[in-house]
């Protein structure tokens, strides 16, 4: 029995893959680096030197990273009326560019998507997005405009609360939620922390752009098992690079 979940066609799946903004420490200008000490004081503890922290670290920053990757997705309906998914990335070096292209994809093409899906969205994907948006002077897309909203009156979903059920203390990754909903193994078995070091040491974006169009492609699978629908078999998952 086919089944279809009408709301499915107004969510966008999303997902970004970040990195630090210098290759080393010593490379950030020095406006930059001495912020970036007084930042490093929270890892202290771990790692006392500030290149050490900056090394690790520096990625999940929005203010010492940028964004190199955007995955997308969305459901739809083959001709046979499967649900379906079709999933993109768009890369580049040059953010600034990057992010207006995904501006202009949100507003063009993807306008009847009303609600981001994202894994761990609220707190790293969704304001992200939207403080390197600001950052380089590009106004915040329509869908963006709700986290100016109240948090309960947020309408983005995150498949991350969503396995928290109110216990804050609980951080689940995306691949351990795969894992225990029997989802296919990643093709390329990298994670979020190696990024960086692959694009400044190994200039390999388009290995970062399949990582990102993978969790995108594990996002909504993991989403349609906690809502007990049928996941999307791969031959309905059409990936554009």
């Amino acid at each position: 029995m086919k089944i279809y979940h009408q709301d499915l066609k107004h969510i966008l799946v999303i997902d970004i893959e970040t990195v630090a903004c210098a290759a080393v420490y010593e490379e950030l200008p020095e406006g930059l680096a001495s912020f970036w000490e007084k930042k490093a004081k929270m890892y202290a503890e771990d790692m006392p030197e500030p290149r050490d922290a900056f090394h690790k670290n520096a990625s999940l920053h929005a203010e010492f990273a940028k964004i190199v990757s955007i995955g997308i997705g969305f459901f739809y309906l083959n001709d046979q009326q499967e649900l379906s998914l079709r999933v993109k990335s768009i890369s580049n070096d040059d953010e600034k560019q990057l992010l207006q292209d995904l501006k202009n994809l949100l507003e063009k093409r993807l306008k009847n998507q009303k609600r981001l899906l994202a894994h761990n969205g609220k707190e790293f994907d969704y304001p992200f997005l939207c403080r390197r948006l600001l950052i380089h002077g590009i106004g915040l897309p329509a869908i963006f405009q709700s986290f100016r909203n109240k948090p309960w009156d947020n309408p983005h979903l995150d498949t991350m609360e969503m396995w928290r059920f109110g216990d804050r203390r609980n951080f689940t990754s995306l691949r351990l939620l795969a894992h225990l909903f029997g989802l296919p193994p990643y093709k390329d078995q990298i994670d979020g922390s190696m990024v960086s070091g692959i694009y400044h040491d190994d200039k390999d974006l388009d290995r970062i752009a399949a990582y990102c169009r993978n969790d995108v492609i594990t996002t909504a699978q993991v989403y349609l098992s906690m809502q007990n629908l049928p996941i999307i078999s791969e031959g309905n998952i059409v990936e554009l690079a």
